[in-house]
């Protein structure tokens, strides 16, 4: 078992946890924020998206939703996507890659 503390995250996106089939990573977009767009996919991993606090939008594959705490959305693999902050508070998320998407680094 593995328990981290996903506040001790510093930056805009932190890799805080993973092993060989997942990792886990944290993600803070500032007011009117966006992050990925139109070439932005991943090749090989499913992306879970959780909103942990914040509104914003999911563009998916050219099919945008709707953003707040407790949204939880599916990228798949080859699917593009942009996440932009469409609120006035940060937009808090944790991400789930399963393989495996980016460099692993230990906590």
């Amino acid at each position: 078992m593995k328990r981290i503390d996903t506040t001790a995250a510093s930056g805009f996106f932190d890799v805080v946890g993973g092993t060989e089939r997942s990792q886990a990573a944290t993600m803070v977009l500032a007011p009117g924020q966006s992050t990925g767009g139109p070439s932005n996919a991943h090749a090989r991993s499913d992306q879970w998206l959780y909103v942990v606090s914040g509104r914003g939008t999911a563009t998916v594959a050219g099919e945008s939703v709707d953003l707040e705490a407790g949204t939880l959305v599916l990228v798949e693999p080859g699917e593009t996507h942009e996440i932009s902050n469409t609120g006035t508070e940060p937009l808090e998320t944790i991400n789930v890659y399963a393989p495996p998407e980016y460099a692993r680094r230990d906590r």
